[in-house]
C-alpha cells in the first residue's frame, strides 16, 4: 500500500478475474491465457497472473485519479510521467494493469453532481488490477448452470425518454447548453453464469475494446468501439464517435448527408480538442479523419481522431481529470451538460459511459464504455442513449437508443 494519508481511502482486495482487456488478454486467477495481439508488449506474449487489486467507491472519499496513480506506482507501475521513454522491463515484475473508472467517478473529477441512484451499486467506481508475468495453477471450472435471461425492465418509458429529449431542447433554447447526451438504462433477471454472455458481448464486430472485467459479486462486459484516450510515447489520441445510422448503403449516404449529425459531431470534436489542449504542448492539437464513417455491428457511426503531443510531465491522474467523462457521452459545455444529465436521467450510468482499458508506463489505452453491460449477482444491466441538439426529434432519439441496445440484448440472450 502507498504510505501516507491517502492509503486510508484505498481498499486493496483479493484477486478476482480479468479476461480479454483491450489489446491484452489477461488470465483470470487460476487460469492462463495466451497473449498474441500486435499492440501488446512482446514480453507479455505468454500468461499473466494477478498481482494486486484496488477497488474504490465514491463513498470512500478522495480523488480516484490520484488514488489510481499512487496505487500503480506502489506496485511497480509509475505513470506520473507518460512522456518519459520506457526502455526494457520495469524491474519490479509488474507488466501492466487493467483500469476501470465509472461515469460517476468521471463526473466527480469534473466537479459535476451525481445524485441519481445507481442501479448496480455493488460495482466499484474505480478498479485497478495489476498483473505480472507468470503461470497460475489451473483449477477445473465447475459445470456451468443453465443460462436464462429474463424480461428487460426499462428505467424510463419511451414517453419519458422523449420528454427528456424535449427538456434538453428547451435548455438549448434558453442557452443553458449547446447539446447533451441522454442515456437510458434497463435491467433483467438472470440465472446461471453471466460471464459467457458478457464474453460474447466483447466479441461483437467492431468492438475495439471488447472484454470482461470481474470482481466480487459483479462483472462488466464491454463491446465498445470508441477510444476515450490513448497515450503512446508521449502522443495523446481520442476518437469521439457521434452520428448513427443503420449499416446499409442508404444509411451510410444519409449519415454523410445529415447536417444535424455533422454539426453535433463537430461540436464534440471541438470539445475534445479543448480537453486535450489542457494537457498538450501548445499548438500540437490536430484533427485527423474528420467524420469518418465506421461500422459497429449493424450500425454506421461517424468517428474523428483528435491527437496532440502531451505536455511535459503529464501523468495518469491529470490525463483522467482532463478526459473523463468523455465528451461524446456528456455534451457541450461539459459541466452544463452533466448538470442537465443529472437532472433528467432517472438512474445513474453505472458501468456505462466510463473508461476501461490497459495502462503501463509510457502507454495508456482506455475505451469509453459505450455498448456495455454489467452483472451484479442478481440482474444484468444495459445502457444506451444519444446526443441531443436543437434539431433532434424525440421519437428518432428513442429509436436510435433502441437500435444501439438491440445487439447487446440479443447477444446477452445468446441469439
Amino acid at each position: 500500500m502507498v504510505p501516507g494519508k491517502s492509503t486510508e481511502r484505498m481498499r486493496k482486495v483479493g484477486p478476482y478475474g480479468v479476461e480479454t482487456l483491450p489489446d491484452v488478454c489477461a488470465a483470470a486467477v487460476g487460469r492462463t491465457a495466451s497473449i498474441d495481439v500486435p499492440a501488446a508488449p512482446a514480453a507479455c506474449r505468454g500468461a499473466l497472473t494477478e498481482r494486486a487489486r484496488l477497488h474504490w467507491s465514491r463513498g470512500d472519499g478522495g480523488d480516484p485519479a490520484a488514488l489510481a496513480e499512487e496505487f500503480l506506482a506502489a506496485h511497480g507501475l509509475p505513470l506520473h510521467d507518460l512522456t518519459r521513454p520506457v526502455t526494457g522491463h520495469h524491474g519490479t515484475g509488474a507488466c501492466g494493469a487493467a483500469l476501470y473508472l465509472s461515469a460517476a467517478a468521471g463526473a466527480l473529477l469534473a466537479g459535476a453532481p451525481t445524485a441519481g441512484p445507481e442501479p448496480a451499486p455493488t460495482l466499484p467506481d474505480l478498479a485497478v488490477v495489476v498483473y505480472q508475468h507468470g503461470t497460475a495453477p489451473t483449477t477445473p471450472p465447475d459445470p456451468p448452470a443453465p443460462w436464462r435471461l429474463g424480461e428487460w425492465t426499462e428505467s424510463w418509458t419511451p414517453q419519458q425518454h422523449a420528454a427528456a429529449v424535449d427538456a434538453i431542447r428547451a435548455a438549448i433554447g434558453r442557452g443553458d447548453v449547446y447539446q447533451a447526451n441522454l442515456v437510458g438504462h434497463a435491467s433483467a433477471p438472470y440465472t446461471g453464469d453471466p460471464l459467457p454472455a458478457l464474453t460474447r458481448l466483447g466479441a461483437l464486430p467492431g468492438a475495439r475494446y471488447g472484454g470482461v472485467l470481474t470482481g466480487d459479486g459483479w462483472a462488466i462486459g464491454c463491446a465498445s468501439p470508441e477510444t476515450l484516450v490513448e497515450v503512446t510515447d508521449g502522443h495523446v489520441i481520442t476518437r469521439p464517435i457521434k452520428g448513427t445510422r443503420p449499416a446499409t448503403a442508404a444509411g451510410r449516404a444519409e449519415l454523410l448527408a445529415s447536417a444535424k449529425e455533422r454539426a453535433e459531431h463537430i461540436m464534440i470534436v471541438d470539445l475534445e480538442r479543448n480537453d486535450l489542449a489542457r494537457i498538450a504542448r501548445t499548438g500540437t492539437v490536430t484533427v485527423d479523419d474528420l467524420f469518418a464513417v465506421r461500422r459497429w455491428c449493424d450500425l454506421w457511426q461517424a468517428e474523428s481522431t483528435v491527437r496532440a503531443t502531451a505536455a511535459d510531465g503529464l501523468g495518469l491522474a491529470d490525463l483522467l481529470r482532463a478526459t473523463c467523462p468523455g465528451g461524446s457521452v456528456t455534451g457541450a459545455p461539459k459541466l452544463a451538460a452533466l448538470t442537465q444529465i443529472n437532472n433528467l436521467e432517472p438512474v445513474g450510468r453505472g458501468a456505462s459511459m466510463g473508461a476501461l482499458g490497459w495502462v503501463a508506463p509510457g502507454r495508456v489505452d482506455l475505451g469509453l464504455t459505450i455498448r456495455t453491460a454489467a452483472a451484479d449477482g442478481r440482474r444484468l444491466h444495459t445502457w444506451a442513449g444519444g446526443g441531443i441538439t436543437w434539431d433532434s426529434d424525440a421519437a428518432a432519439e428513442v429509436a436510435e437508443a433502441a437500435a444501439k441496445t438491440a445487439p447487446i440484448r440479443a447477444t446477452l440472450a445468446g441469439r
